[in-house]
Parts: C-alpha cells; sequence; structure tokens
C-alpha cells in the first residue's frame, strides 16, 4: 500500500522566529556509487567519488555554505570517507547526518527489490534494527549522534518518524514535495508542499519543490491530473502555465531555479532547502554529471544559485542554527 503522508494541520506546521530572516540550507545525499539503472546490488559499495569532496566542500564554505551530510553505511564504514568528512566538520559549521540506503545496510533480511528499498516500506522491526546499526555506526565513526535523517530514494514510512524519535533525531528530510514514487513501490509526495512542520517528536524539512507558471496555484493536484493527459506536462511547461522545479542542480536548469526561488520568495517560504548527490561531483557516477562539461555546469549552478541569495539577503542555515530556531 502507497505511502502518503497526511497533510499537516495548522498547529503542526513549523512557525520559524522572526529574528531567523529567510534561510537556506544544503542537505547533501552522501552515499556509494551505483548505476541508477541496473537492478539494485548489495555488493555496490564504492567510494572513490569522495575524492573529489574536499573540492566541493571548499567551494562551499568559501561562500559560508554549511553542509548537512547525510552519510549512508557504505559511507560511515568506509575510513578513507569518514576521514573526509572529518575534515569537512572542522569548519564549524557542517554537520554529519544520516542517510538509509535499505538494499546496502545491515542487517539483510529483506530480499533486495525495489520495493524494499524504500526503507519505510519495511517491517516495523527491520527499519528499526537498520537505523540502529547505521547510528551506530555513525556514533562511532564521528563520535557524535546524528540528529537528521533522510531516507534513500526519499524512502520514509509510516513507522519512521516514531522510530526516529526513539533514537534521538531531530530533522527528517525525506520528503520531496510534487513527486510520486508509487509506480516504482515508493511513496507519494504529490501533495505535499515545501513547508516545515511537527510530525511525532521530528520535524519535517521538505525538499524545495516550487511550482511555477500562471496555474502554479494548482499545484500539485494539477500536476497530477496532468500526468494523465498524454504529453500534459510538457504542454503546460512550454506555455509556461505550470512547471515542477525542485531546487537542485541535479537535472533542473538554472533559469528554472532562480524562478522558483523568486516565486518561493515573494510566497513566504522562510527556509529553502537544497540538495545533491555526492557521487555527482565526479563524473560518470550519476545520469546529471556524465563528464566533465556536465561537472563545470554542475559547479556553475551553485555559483549562480549562491549569488542570487546573496542577492536577496537570504543567507545559509546550519543544522545547529536551524535546531535552535526550532526551540
Amino acid at each position: 500500500m502507497t505511502y502518503r503522508p497526511p497533510r499537516p494541520t495548522d498547529a503542526q506546521r513549523v512557525i520559524w522566529p522572526e529574528d531567523l530572516g529567510t534561510r537556506f540550507t544544503v542537505f547533501v545525499d552522501v552515499e556509494e556509487e551505483f548505476d541508477w539503472r541496473a537492478p539494485l546490488d548489495r555488493r555496490n559499495r564504492a567510494t572513490t567519488a569522495m575524492a573529489a569532496f574536499p573540492d566541493a566542500h571548499r567551494r562551499f564554505a568559501e561562500r559560508g555554505v554549511a553542509l548537512n551530510c547525510m552519510v549512508d553505511h557504505p559511507i560511515a564504514t568506509d575510513p578513507a570517507s569518514v576521514a573526509v568528512l572529518s575534515r569537512v566538520l572542522e569548519d564549524g559549521r557542517s554537520e554529519i547526518g544520516t542517510q538509509l540506503h535499505a538494499w546496502v545496510n545491515p542487517p539483510f533480511e529483506e530480499v533486495a527489490t525495489s520495493a524494499s528499498s524504500y526503507a519505510g516500506n519495511l517491517p516495523r522491526t527491520l527499519e528499526a534494527a537498520k537505523l540502529e546499526t547505521l547510528t551506530a555506526a555513525i556514533k562511532t565513526a564521528f563520535g557524535t549522534a546524528p540528529r537528521a535523517y533522510r531516507a534513500g530514494r526519499y524512502g520514509i514510512g509510516p513507522n519512521s518518524f516514531e522510530l526516529l524519535a526513539g533514537l534521538g533525531y531531530r530533522i527528517d528530510s525525506s520528503i520531496r514535495p510534487g513527486y510520486d514514487y508509487s509506480g516504482d513501490g515508493g511513496p507519494d509526495f504529490s501533495l505535499a508542499d515545501a513547508g516545515a512542520y511537527r510530525e511525532g517528536g521530528i520535524v519535517e524539512l521538505p525538499l524545495t519543490t516550487v511550482f511555477t507558471g500562471r496555474a502554479r496555484r494548482g499545484g500539485g493536484r494539477l500536476y497530477t491530473a496532468l500526468g494523465r493527459v498524454p504529453k500534459g506536462r510538457g504542454i503546460f511547461a512550454r506555455a509556461r502555465l505550470l512547471s515542477r522545479i525542485a531546487l537542485t542542480p541535479e537535472d533542473m536548469p538554472i533559469a528554472a531555479a532562480l524562478e522558483a526561488v523568486a516565486v518561493a520568495a515573494g510566497e513566504g517560504l522562510q527556509l529553502f532547502n537544497l540538495s545533491f548527490h555526492s557521487p555527482s561531483l565526479a563524473p560518470g557516477n550519476t545520469p546529471y554529471v556524465r563528464d566533465a562539461a556536465d561537472l563545470k555546469q554542475f559547479h556553475a549552478w551553485w555559483k549562480t544559485i549562491l549569488d542570487e541569495f546573496d542577492r536577496r539577503g537570504i543567507r545559509n542555515a546550519s543544522l545547529s542554527e536551524i535546531i535552535a530556531a526550532l526551540g
């Protein structure tokens, strides 16, 4: 059965303090390399792309941007990757969080399928065991308990929030508004929005997705309906009626991202949540960065979006600053 997080009530919505202003944060899915088009394989645990992480971190640190590094089991148990990330933490603002890739995270009691790769689909006891194993590995590797979580493949489920709260987590960032993974066995976030809210002792910080265009008030419902019409979404996008824009350099043109920032800022979004995958830092690991030209464009995307935030007076927020603002 497809998991659809219930729409939060007004009482669940986070009201940020006025003195926080408008901020942005950056979550990085720090993970192993694998062929995104091939069946998932437990043996894929290579972490060679981490060699490119120090240069990327330097680029962000020079702009005063903290990275929320959401690490999974292959990263947390690889000494070279731990060493790289330990140096990242020396900037005093970046932080280590948790990302659960169920298919490479023990215990291995499930058959590795597309559906079981969404951790929220697993039996409660197995999801809990995998979370406990990963949380312990991160504590061992970095000496501190992680406070933020992201389910790999955005695979949050009906038990996830309670399990996370029980392990001491404060933040989840698994919801990707406007996206529906039910066709692959995953959750459906098509009617979610970008606003933060509280759920079972956890604060949800959705990745920022913005609907742009003259019909944007129709949002997720209209976008879902257009998906049932042949070429409907493409026709509306080309007519500048409705586009779904996620704030990531991965397969999202910078012009569209700048428009999304303008729309969201105009509508009062107070915390922008941007993201990318660490294997994109080395060509050939993801569909988004296939060669050196793509990598150059990837870094240019970040420079332009950070320049735009500077121009608008939108400052970066570290995970510690976000948690402090939550009270």
